[in-house]
């Protein structure tokens, strides 16, 4: 009995010195792991600080968490190999946290590239079309790319887990069915997926375009793969599944140029002198600062018995200034017109002709 105490002791001893032995080299190794991380990124940060690149700054932001976990794991996988107790644990969670870290450095990698070109990609200038092109055929993409990382790597954390490997294969066995049963109920999400793709490769809206869908005048805010978001003039947001851009007519006001005409409507007396309100018309264009000077012009282009339609055409940069423009115009217009040809306001005519005469009433 005192001999199996003995060894029993001796055992515990042991085991006790090889755990604290593994916990004390763990955290050296972490520890070290940490300081030469530090080190190494502050050394990055200040090379990207002295230089006028901003991409250096982005890249170097991004990776720095991943890759202080990277180290940390880098650095349990030396320290196992001098402890066993810490390689028999390792072992068991290796196949779990490896893909999780090369998928993270994959993603922050992603990311940062993306980063760095929208900053070579500015829309905020007024001739953008190029740059909204390479950001939204960007943005898709990315999506695209952060989808398909994050797929494989779940797939491979799930693979290290033995009894999950076991009923994928399992599976397999029954791919026809399983293959059919999974394409049905997943239709409409690779339906939207595709569609995402292949609006990056045609490009039937680019971000900050103007468009018209469903009557809501709005730009694109952001392209997702499934769902793009609409800005509306009253800051609304609308939520527009992918595939309504590729089945669906819609008005894009941008998609070769942001430059518009902006028409303007006055339904005006037949009796109305034309030739001043053309002068007039044009002396108030010529004088708005949100005018490009393309066009300008005043045409009667219908004519009824009670009114004729006059159509005030001008041009702007943008929808944002054409808007503005026709208001600005359409008002001031108006004031003109009710100040200098009060006789230009549409009237109702009546025939009094052959109506009998009204006589006064008479007192009883």
């Amino acid at each position: 009995m005192a001999d199996f105490l003995h060894e029993l002791s001796s055992r515990m001893s042991s085991s006790i010195e090889m755990l604290w032995w593994a916990a004390v080299t763990l955290a050296i190794a972490i520890l070290a792991a940490l300081v030469l991380h530090r080190i190494v990124f502050r050394i990055l940060r200040r090379i990207a600080k002295a230089s006028d690149n901003a991409a250096d700054d982005i890249v170097t932001a991004r990776l720095a968490r991943p890759t202080r976990y990277a180290l940390v794991a880098l650095a349990i996988v030396l320290a196992a190999r001098e402890t066993p107790a810490l390689e028999h644990v390792w072992q068991r969670v290796a196949g779990f946290i490896m893909p999780a870290l090369v998928g993270w450095i994959a993603l922050a990698i992603l990311h940062a590239l993306v980063k760095t070109v929208e900053l070579h990609n500015d829309i905020s200038v007024p001739d953008n079309r190029n740059a909204r092109r390479r950001r939204t055929r960007l943005a898709i993409l990315s999506r695209i790319a952060s989808f398909v990382i994050i797929f494989v790597t779940v797939g491979l954390m799930l693979l290290s887990i033995p009894g999950v490997r076991d009923i994928g294969v399992t599976l397999v066995a029954s791919a026809g069915l399983a293959g059919l049963a999974v394409g049905a109920a997943a239709q409409p999400a690779l339906k939207s997926l595709i569609a995402g793709f292949q609006m990056a490769l045609t490009e039937p809206i680019s971000i900050d375009d103007v468009v018209i869908i469903d009557g809501e005048w709005g730009r694109i805010e952001d392209i997702r793969t499934t769902y793009v978001i609409v800005r509306t003039w009253d800051e609304r947001r609308l939520v527009v599944p992918t595939p309504k851009f590729l089945e669906e007519t819609f008005q894009n006001w941008t998609r070769e140029g942001a430059a518009l005409l902006a028409p303007v409507l006055l339904y005006l007396d037949p009796m109305t002198d034309i030739a001043p309100l053309r002068t007039e018309f044009e002396r108030q264009v010529k004088a708005h600062e949100l005018w490009d000077g393309r066009v300008q012009v005043l045409q009667v282009t219908d004519a009824t018995a009670t009114s004729i339609e006059v159509r005030l055409l001008m041009s702007a940069k943008d929808a944002s200034q054409a808007f503005d423009l026709r208001c600005d115009i359409r008002e001031a217009m108006l004031a003109w017109v009710r100040e200098n040809q009060p006789g230009a306001i549409v009237r109702q005519r009546f025939e009094a002709n052959g109506l009998p005469a009204l006589t006064p009433a008479t007192d009883a």
